[in-house]
């Protein structure tokens, strides 16, 4: 079950001009930044109350994030669904019709087991579940 917007997704080409940009937007400064190496993405996180915007930029050109920019240039990449039991929503999902891209969850950014929804099931938006790892 989803419980909440976990958070956007932006791809962007310059993080550093970006994060200038969403800090001032936001009037808000990044609270967290990391690299996602098997994603080829570095990310940075902002927080305004509960709403969390994710800014990705890709660390080499064959990841999916250079490839969306190429495609589509900067904007908004994917939405985030915060789920309890990410396995057993998968498993409703792929039942429901649904293609995911990972048939496993996988390791996200900030401590999260992800699996990512094909946009071609969901009307052209890449969705994205999000379960927190305990520490």
């Amino acid at each position: 079950m989803f419980t909440n917007v976990e958070h956007i997704g932006i791809a962007v080409r310059d993080l550093a001009v970006s994060n200038a940009l969403f800090a001032s937007l936001l009037n808000a400064q990044p609270y967290k930044s990391e690299e996602v190496a098997s994603e080829g993405v570095m990310t940075s996180f902002f927080k305004v109350n509960q709403t969390k915007i994710e800014l990705l930029v890709p660390t080499r050109p064959d990841s999916p994030i250079a490839t969306y920019l190429e495609k589509r240039g900067e904007g908004i990449h994917h939405l985030a669904f915060e789920v309890a039991d990410i396995g057993a929503e998968m498993a409703r999902l792929k039942a429901e019709g649904f293609t995911l891209l990972n048939e496993t969850p996988k390791q996200g950014a900030d401590n999260k087991l992800v699996c990512f929804l094909h946009p071609k099931t969901t009307n052209g938006v890449l969705i994205e579940l999000c379960q927190e790892q305990p520490l």
